[in-house]
Parts: C-alpha cells; sequence; structure tokens
C-alpha cells in the first residue's frame, strides 16, 4: 500500500508540474458532481473530499489504536 501511495504522489507531483494556469481555468471534460465546473474547482473538490477520507483513516487509526 505504501509504494501504492508513493507511486501517487510521484505522478501527481510531475502532473502538477507539467499544468499550466490557462488550463485550471477550462471546463473539466466532465459533469462528475452532476453539472459544469472548471479543472481548478474539481481538483479543489477531489482535495476537500480526500481529506475527508483521510478523518476516516485516522478515525479508525485512534479506534485500533485503544484495543
Amino acid at each position: 500500500m505504501l509504494e501504492n501511495i508513493e507511486k501517487v504522489l510521484v505522478t501527481l507531483k510531475a502532473t502538477f508540474e507539467k499544468i499550466a494556469d490557462e488550463q485550471l481555468q477550462e471546463m473539466y471534460p466532465s459533469e462528475v458532481l452532476g453539472y459544469p465546473m472548471t479543472t481548478l474547482y474539481f481538483l479543489l473538490h477531489l482535495l476537500a473530499h480526500l481529506n475527508y477520507h483521510l478523518g476516516q483513516i485516522n478515525y479508525h487509526r485512534r479506534i485500533l489504536r485503544n484495543l
């Protein structure tokens, strides 16, 4: 799992180094949430979504630590 996370980090870093500001203002090609949005908006939504899951992971980690 840690190896896969490392691969994702490498991919994200390479992607964010290449993306131009103009691309962030373009419309995201899919209506993920059911309505049109810019690529920047989608990335911010994705960040918030992943942070929610991080909170869930931390919650379960604390439960398991106390067993």
